[in-house]
């Protein structure tokens, strides 16, 4: 699929677009099983909070044929490629949980700034994607984007080691008010399937999640090739080194996949 000029102009403007329900029920209940059953390994791609709830799952489609599938599949990589004009790579995939009750916050950044300081990447040229694999609502701990913030370049931060369990270069209190004042604050929100996209340098954040309903979103960085990460600090799980060219996959190949899983489960 390509993005129309009318879709490709708001992200040109406000540098995020929404695209609901993109992925079918049948897709992502198998993408859901799959998470679940990952959060319940031990290895060291999985961070968890310090309530011991799931955070994030890194590189799942390294080790998950299902994740695999949707790494590769040309519903979000056209797209992306249509944008920067060139092949892309993976720079990092994981599954970020929102667990009832427990989920914490994401603090407010950018993250081409941790891509840029802890991996060496040379330009905001990888796009940020997110699959919604329970519904968002605004109660449960919703991405908030600042509309048009990645105008303004990247922006200076700290690096928090402290407030969760993950760290993150964020924004001091005086830069989002200034930014949120010029651009206000969107929270996408919508069922199972839908997909978010938005620039490496929109800043971002959201709450934490005290309510009975899960949120769970695959994000993935898709680099332009060309933008390889040429100092990476971080593990390999991380932030890959890794830059083959993604080659998609068939349009139907997670619906084939969640068939037989089906079918072998019987």
């Amino acid at each position: 699929m390509n993005l129309t000029e009318q879709q490709l102009e708001q992200f040109r403007t406000e540098g995020y677009l929404f695209l609901p329900e993109l992925f079918t029920p049948e897709e992502v209940a198998i993408l859901s099983v799959e998470a679940n059953g990952i959060y319940a390994e031990q290895r060291p791609e999985i961070w968890r909070e310090k309530s011991g709830a799931p955070r994030t799952a890194f590189a799942a489609h390294t080790y998950n044929e299902a994740f695999r599938l949707l790494g590769a599949h040309p519903r979000m990589i056209n797209p992306v490629e249509q944008i920067f004009g060139e092949k892309l790579y993976m720079h990092q995939y994981k599954i970020n949980a929102k667990s009832a009750f427990t989920g914490e916050v994401w603090q407010w950044h950018q993250d081409f700034g941790t891509w840029a300081r802890d991996d060496g990447m040379p330009e905001p040229r990888a796009m940020n994607i997110a699959v919604f694999l329970d519904e968002v609502m605004p109660i449960n701990g919703p991405l908030m984007l600042v509309p048009r913030s990645f105008t303004g370049g990247t922006l200076d931060a700290r690096h928090d080691l402290e407030t969760t369990s993950y760290p993150l270069w964020t924004l001091d209190e005086t830069t989002v008010t200034r930014l949120v004042q010029e651009g206000g604050i969107v929270s996408p929100v919508g069922k199972p399937g839908g997909l978010l996209m938005f620039h490496g340098n929109l800043v971002h954040g959201s709450a934490g999640n005290i309510t009975p309903y899960p949120r769970k979103i695959v994000y993935l960085t898709l680099n332009a090739v060309s933008n390889y990460i040429r100092h990476p600090t971080r593990a390999e799980f991380i932030a890959h080194t890794d830059f083959t060219p993604i080659e998609t996959v068939a349009d139907d190949a997670l619906v084939r996949y969640a068939r037989s899983f089906r079918q072998a489960a019987e």
